[in-house]
């Protein structure tokens, strides 16, 4: 009998199946290269069943199985032994020296293996095809998830093929080959290497890893959701802000608050601001709007940079459920947001990451935070992933003699 079953996000039928699914088999039909994909899979479970099966303490006993009633995975023994996930979470008192009204809390996913938030999902995929004795995974990638699907194939001994634009950042291109995987530049955009990817998992049959395709990228990323609950005491924060390009962060977000609603494990799902970089704001430029207009892509913050976001009708549909917020940001204040992060708080995040900062900054100067509420920063990458993007910011000085006199002019 099987643990879970699909459904779709627009038409809302149901697909009881064993086989590898991606896309709603109708909803797909109806895609087209310029609109965001229609009949992205929703994972479900029995979640009466489970409540029964947990009469009391129901979180706790969840946790102490690692949520593997809630994961389309049978074995803990089918995930890598590297550490993904249990990232630090840390309450940030003061900023410029200055003391918050509000409870301020940073999620540093720069903690994982990889260095970033991708090797949630990229553990869970490779949990899945190693059950189903699946060898060689793919991906497409501006870095992030590449080099996230690149290390975990690593320790899984399975074969990661990855497809990139070929202007995406030096290190996380580098990432991908010191993992040993396959990498597959791509003259054109993130969305040329992702339909090129579709193409080569039809004709070579592979599994494919991409977010807002394989519904278990999801899945993964929603156990930040478990994380950030049990991180507050088994408490739902106030408000969460999270950068967002795809739809993919921030549906895996609402994903796992949603299971716990459904378990009866909390009464409301918090506020999710999705903080979005002024000239990459495909969802929330389109928010309102009947129809889907997109507009090209331009910022520094690398990874949130999408022509046409992939999980636009998913993330929307959470959006508009549970009353959460759209914000943009310059890249000037996504800049300011990862020098003010770094010299305050010692987490050195790339600039997809601190859009969210820059998001909690905004409301913050706005005063839309309320005395002694929780608000949680999500931070999904490292800063060694960009180097380039942050030169404007610093300045290297110049040396000096190897004698103590020349420090004179230094101090």
């Amino acid at each position: 009998m099987l643990k879970y079953y699909y459904q779709c996000t627009d038409c809302g039928q149901e697909y009881h199946s064993s086989e590898i699914m991606y896309l709603c088999p109708v909803c797909e039909k109806k895609n087209t290269p310029e609109m965001p994909p229609r009949g992205v899979l929703k994972t479900l479970y029995d979640y009466s069943i489970i409540k029964k099966k947990y009469t009391s303490e129901i979180f706790s006993s969840l946790r102490d199985t690692k949520f593997l009633d809630i994961l389309p995975v049978h074995s803990l023994k089918s995930f890598p032994y590297l550490k993904v996930g249990d990232t630090p979470f840390y309450k940030i008192p003061k900023l410029e020296s200055s003391e918050l009204s509000f409870n301020l809390f940073l999620k540093d996913e720069s903690q994982n293996p990889t260095f970033s938030f991708k090797d949630r999902a990229s553990n869970l995929v490779s949990a899945f095809a190693k059950e189903n004795n699946i060898d060689t995974i793919v991906a497409a990638s501006t870095g992030n998830a590449g080099s996230s699907l690149a290390g975990i194939c690593a320790a899984q001994n399975q074969k990661a093929i990855i497809f990139v634009p070929a202007k995406a950042p030096k290190a996380k291109l580098t990432q991908i080959l010191m993992y040993g995987a396959k990498i597959v530049p791509v003259d054109g955009t993130y969305d040329n290497a992702f339909d090129l990817s579709i193409a080569a998992t039809n004709k070579f049959g592979w599994y494919n890893r991409n977010t807002a395709f394989n519904p278990f990228t999801i899945e993964g990323k929603k156990m930040v959701s478990f994380e950030l609950f049990d991180n507050l005491k088994q408490k739902t924060p106030d408000r969460i802000f999270v950068s967002v390009g795809d739809g993919v962060i921030i549906s895996g977000v609402y994903k796992g608050f949603e299971d716990l609603l459904m378990l009866g494990i909390i009464e409301k799902i918090p506020e999710i601001i999705a903080v979005q970089s002024e000239g990459s704001d495909n969802i929330s430029r389109n928010m309102n709007s009947d129809v889907f207009v997109s507009k090209p892509s331009s910022t520094i913050a690398d990874s949130i940079s999408v022509d046409i976001p992939r999980n636009f009708y998913m993330a929307k549909k959470y959006l508009q459920k549970y009353n959460g917020k759209c914000l943009t940001v310059s890249d000037e204040e996504i800049m300011r947001a990862s020098v003010l992060l770094s010299k305050n708080t010692g987490i050195f995040s790339e600039p997809a990451a601190t859009t969210a900062f820059a998001g909690m900054l905004k409301y913050m100067s706005e005063d839309k935070l309320e005395e002694n509420s929780n608000n949680v920063v999500l931070l999904t990458g490292s800063g060694l992933k960009d180097l380039n993007a942050v030169q404007s910011k610093i300045a290297m000085p110049d040396a000096v003699k190897p004698d103590i006199s020349f420090l004179d002019k230094l101090f």
